[in-house]
């Protein structure tokens, strides 16, 4: 199969849309789920995805991706404290792959030398580039025009769940925390999970935002236009099932074919990777070597796969609607280095193939604003996750978070108004309180998807039920010493509280809003 050389403009957009979310793991363990897991992202994911960027903004190449960065994910990358782990990761890195290098089997030497020249690479980017963060990152791509970013609530909660009022709060906090680190206030959100319930596009309307991200089947499968959503000008955009599950999905995908380096089998010895997925059933200590070549080979088959498969559903859709089609592909930032490990070389030759098969690659602000919009649709309740619908953050096997969640977010709230009621004053301004803010931070911590999402996904679901109750402990412990009378030592646990985490320094209660109505 051959992807198609063209001068031919295709009859339609594409555009990829990357989520890049982790939860905050600094300073809460590090193997085999914490910082570890952090690390790994950053160094396989994070710096080669901005390498691919940089290498083909140098080419004049713009609009190339729409990135969603989490605040939460924003604010680790930009830790003292996580940026001083990766460097340390990052030499460890290199030292095990020295060892395995000196090795005396000949398959290890190759392996080490292989992953020595992949650690001094990053190490060396990470020391010139990332010294002081991602946002630098991050902010030269959006000036130079080489990506849109999205934004996000705060600390990636699952939204329809949430009380209305720190839902919208999460929201705008969120874009404030985006515009202070870019530069720019995002105009729109990949919605946690794709998490939406009715009325949730007022409140986006509220906080200008102008597009958000939603999975194919919330629009019925016809995502080859975004969609105004019921009485609002905010679009969502939809998944293109057909074209994301190309290349993943829950049961298969690109990753999996079996010239790829196998992400579960480890060298114990120096910790690399030394396999390649050879097969399906394939125990562990019978996986064949991993052999670059023959992943190059099948990177260049799976780009031709997929702009071949780009192409005929833009002129399947052109065909069918009679106008021109939008084709959005959208996948976890992490699938690109960290689980598929030749994840960006194929991104890569993507970006460019796809132009000289006559395809336009833009954003979705791109899309939005030159008319891949159709009519509106009355979206209902929904998600990405099993059965598109709540399962996986409201099911049966994580009844016991729902309950913590809004238990501690009712305890939050009441505190905060309790507090602010109390300060307020006729005449004189309201003053920054440490001790509201930090109650919301523990609140919003307690509360983040990712902890039922693990539970139900019986993935290290013992450290995300110890989590939410580390974060829940918090909230009432501090809570606690505000409603027995204990101004001071509620100060001294919120400082404390505050500076194991560090994260959200301009989070300020006094923008919790008042108004307890749902925007409906």
């Amino acid at each position: 199969m051959t992807a198609p050389r063209t001068t031919e403009q295709q009859p339609g957009m594409f555009a990829l849309v990357l989520h890049s979310h982790l939860p905050w793991l600094a300073n809460h363990g590090r193997w085999p789920v914490g910082e570890e897991w952090l690390y790994q992202s950053w160094a396989a994911s994070y710096l080669p995805l901005t390498r691919v960027l940089r290498t083909l903004a140098t080419e004049g190449r713009q609009n190339l991706l729409t990135l969603g960065i989490t605040p939460v994910l924003a604010a680790m990358l930009d830790d003292p404290h996580s940026l001083s782990g990766m460097h340390h990761w990052l030499g460890n890195w290199q030292l095990r792959a020295h060892e395995a290098a000196l090795m005396p089997d000949r398959a290890r030497r190759e392996l080490g030398a292989r992953e020595h020249r992949l650690a001094a690479q990053s190490l060396a980017e990470f020391e010139q580039s990332w010294a002081h963060g991602a946002s630098p990152v991050l902010r030269s791509l959006v000036d130079g025009g080489t990506i849109e970013l999205l934004g996000g609530p705060l600390a990636h909660p699952f939204q329809p769940l949430l009380h209305p009022r720190l839902r919208r709060f999460e929201l705008a906090e969120g874009l404030e925390d985006a515009r202070m680190r870019w530069g720019t206030k995002p105009s729109g959100i990949w919605a946690p999970e794709c998490g939406y319930t009715p009325g949730m596009e007022v409140e986006y309307a509220e906080a200008g935002i102008t597009h958000f991200m939603v999975d194919g089947p919330s629009l019925r499968g016809d995502t080859s236009v975004g969609r105004p959503v019921r009485d609002s000008d905010v679009v969502a955009f939809g998944r293109d099932l057909q074209v994301s599950y190309r290349v993943w999905s829950p049961k298969q995908g690109y990753p999996g074919h079996a010239a790829y380096r196998d992400f579960h089998t480890y060298d114990h010895d120096t910790g690399l990777k030394p396999a390649r997925v050879t097969g399906k059933t394939v125990d562990s200590k019978d996986k064949a070597p991993y052999d670059p070549n023959l992943a190059a080979a099948a990177v260049d088959r799976h780009v031709e796969d997929f702009v071949r498969t780009v192409v005929d559903r833009i002129r399947s859709e052109r065909a069918r609607t009679g106008r021109d089609a939008l084709v959005v592909a959208a996948f976890d930032t992490e699938l690109f280095g960290h689980w598929w490990f030749e994840g960006p070389q194929w991104l890569e030759k993507v970006l460019r193939a796809l132009p000289e098969a006559g395809v336009r690659v833009g954003t979705l602000a791109q899309a939005r604003e030159q008319g891949y919009v159709g009519e509106p649709v009355q979206l209902t309740d929904s998600s990405w996750g099993s059965g598109k619908d709540w399962r996986v953050w409201a099911g049966d096997q994580v009844t016991d978070l729902v309950q913590l969640n809004s238990e501690v977010v009712q305890t939050a709230l009441d505190t905060v108004d309790k507090t602010r009621g109390s300060a307020r004053a006729p005449g004189r301004p309201e003053l920054r309180d440490r001790v509201n803010d930090q109650i919301l931070r523990e609140a919003i911590m307690t509360v983040q998807s990712d902890w039922a999402f693990m539970v139900s996904k019986d993935s290290a679901a013992g450290y995300a039920r110890e989590r939410a109750h580390k974060h829940a402990h918090a909230t009432r412990e501090i809570a606690d010493a505000v409603a027995t009378g204990h101004p001071d030592r509620a100060l001294r646990l919120a400082d404390g509280w505050n500076h194991a985490d560090g994260l959200f320094p301009g989070l300020d209660a006094r923008r919790l809003p008042d108004d307890v109505t749902p925007g409906r």
